[in-house]
């Protein structure tokens, strides 16, 4: 079995050698372009009194520097896409050593009235996602958040597939992180859909050859200006024409450009990642589904990608005054490249919303097979439709420290519930998390933190962490059955693993147990499944009248005046609580 530390670590040093070559290289480079000036500096110097060898000169100065810049482009690519790799890799073994509080927590995506999110720890610092995020797009975040959230019960032997595939692509899929992680988007790819949706077009028709016709004349002016053969004014007409010709939409060109300089470096990223994509062969059916919308087409994903890119390039030219300047009054460089963007806009813009689709949903799934791959002692719950809604062997919760964590084998029965009872920080709510969380991972295609287990498929929705709202002027009472209502309302429609802890808190302790036992009585009668934790003992009688009610507890022991929890979930109902004891213990009341 594949070791997560010793492959990142053997990584690190591999590209950490591969970039000291990278960046003598780039050195190099830097020395030639430096020589090859110096030394066209010195020879116009030498012919300057030649004019036109020292025009000849000059173009071929021009010509070279741009294929040295292209190379040396090319190199700091390389160099960058490097420390990249190293980046991620280290990030990779810090996680390994539980240290990700820094990296994205998800806040934003936080939702109170969310049927689990809230409750379970899903989004925050310290949260699931915060250690399981790896995209790099900002799109491929919201959907990452999607598949957490969803409560989705299909296809979950399809996306356990996908996930064990891309677990197993480690190179593409650090290459994948790499790539979209280099170009820093100015434009989300939200906005660049409503722009492209939104957008109206300007460019008449004719401007499909006028710049073209344009361009020719003004070349064969050059040449024969240069020869002698027709006086220079006539280009310095050509430029003051070409130059008026432009000015008649300048305004809606400066708006159209003020986008596309904006876009262009995220059409530039997309395309490499498209590329990626269509070159990368899927056996997992769940990811070719979504892999056939970018190869479906007549013409590459990619090469469209970069065609608009490369315009955008262009256009973008004109941000350097002169060169804007003399590309316009003799070429029409602008009115050409926006007359080719709105071609390219009304022929593809339905398309992109599918594409930037493709690549957030891989960018999101990059990050369940690297969670895969770095938890290779975790089991794919076995799908069944057996009486078992969840069986699994030692569980445990992935974010505690597995030298500390205690685990559990835990077993389930459809329609059945669990009250479980347990002195203060015995592990129950912990628990209850732990139960959770393998819930949403199970559907969500994740292996959970357990060597074995088995899993009917099931939506799940709990209630542990009701709060007053100040603002709507609620009371905690009434937020409490403003959550209970949601789930009533939930099961009169679709089937639920209900998790509960210490329901009613907000009311008197007769009021609560009364509340709470009805309560208990019209899940089990909705054929429900699911767990209930409680320091209320009484609602433990429920077992004897109720069929489908189990009772569990987690203890905990006073010994040497000293209190000892064993995390270990145990069927039957606690006797020893805690609080007198440490309210004692802590000196709050007298012994």
């Amino acid at each position: 079995m594949q070791n997560p530390k010793d492959t990142y670590t053997s990584l690190v040093t591999d590209y950490k050698a591969q970039l000291t070559k990278a960046q003598s290289a780039l050195f190099t480079s830097s020395m030639i372009r430096l020589a090859v000036f110096l030394v066209g500096v010195i020879a116009i110097y030498f012919l300057w009194a030649q004019t036109r060898l020292v025009i000849g000169i000059v173009v071929a100065e021009i010509v070279l520097f741009l294929i040295l810049v292209s190379r040396h482009n090319k190199l700091q690519y390389k160099r960058n896409f490097l420390q990249e790799l190293i980046a991620l890799n280290e990030t990779e073994l810090r996680v390994l050593n539980r240290d990700f509080h820094d990296l994205p927590s998800g806040e934003k995506f936080k939702n109170p009235l969310h049927a689990f999110s809230q409750d379970v720890d899903l989004f925050g610092r310290g949260s699931f996602f915060q250690y399981l995020n790896r995209t790099a797009l900002e799109s491929g975040t919201r959907k990452l958040a999607e598949f957490l959230t969803a409560n989705d019960i299909t296809e979950i032997p399809q996306k356990q597939e996908a996930v064990q595939e891309l677990a197993g692509h480690l190179s593409w899929r650090q290459q994948f992180r790499a790539t979209a992680a280099l170009v820093k988007a100015d434009y989300d790819a939200k906005e660049i859909l409503s722009w492209l949706k939104n957008y109206s077009s300007f460019m008449p028709k004719l401007m499909r050859w006028v710049p073209n016709s344009y361009t020719g004349i003004s070349l064969v002016a050059f040449v024969l200006a240069y020869l002698d053969l027709i006086p220079g004014n006539v280009v310095a007409w050509l430029f003051f024409i070409g130059l008026g010709i432009s000015g008649i939409y300048v305004k809606k060109v400066n708006d159209l450009w003020a986008n596309a300089s904006k876009m262009q470096s995220t059409f530039e990223q997309y395309h490499k990642l498209m590329l990626l994509l269509e070159k990368q062969e899927f056996q997992s059916v769940y990811l070719q589904r979504q892999q056939v919308k970018i190869k479906s087409q007549k013409a590459k994903a990619s090469a469209v990608i970069e065609q608009f890119s490369k315009m955008l390039g262009i256009l973008d030219q004109r941000s350097n005054m002169l060169m804007g300047i003399i590309i316009n009054s003799f070429f029409l460089s602008d009115l050409r490249q926006c007359y080719n963007i709105e071609r390219w806009i009304e022929a593809n813009a339905g398309e992109v919303a599918n594409w930037f689709e493709v690549i957030a949903f891989f960018d999101a799934q990059n990050s369940l097979g690297n969670f895969s791959f770095n938890h290779p002692n975790y089991a794919f719950a076995k799908i069944t439709k057996a009486s078992q809604t969840l069986e699994a062997k030692r569980l445990s919760h992935p974010l505690l420290d597995p030298k500390k964590a205690v685990p559990n084998d835990f077993s389930i029965k459809n329609e059945q519930f669990f009250i479980i009872t347990g002195a203060n920080m015995a592990g129950k709510s912990t628990f209850l998390r732990t139960v959770s969380l393998a819930i949403v991972m199970s559907n969500t295609g994740l292996p959970i933190c357990a060597p074995e287990a088995s899993y009917h498929p099931i939506k799940l929705i709990t209630s542990m962490r009701t709060s007053d709202s100040l603002t709507d002027d609620e009371s905690y009472f009434f937020s409490e059955l403003k959550r209970l209502q949601f789930i009533v309302n939930a099961i009169k429609a679709d089937t639920y693993f209900i998790i509960l802890d210490e329901i009613l808190k907000g009311t008197n302790s007769t009021d609560k147990a009364i509340g709470s036992r009805k309560f208990i009585e019209k899940l089990v009668a909705s054929n429900s499944t699911g767990i209930i934790a409680t320091h209320d003992l009484s609602l433990c009688e429920a077992a004897e009248d109720l069929e489908p009610v189990k009772n569990y507890y987690f203890d905990a022991q006073i010994i040497n005046d000293e209190l000892f929890f064993d995390y270990t979930f145990k069927k039957g109902i606690c006797q020893n609580m805690n609080a007198s004891f440490l309210l004692r213990k802590m000196n709050i009341i007298d012994a």
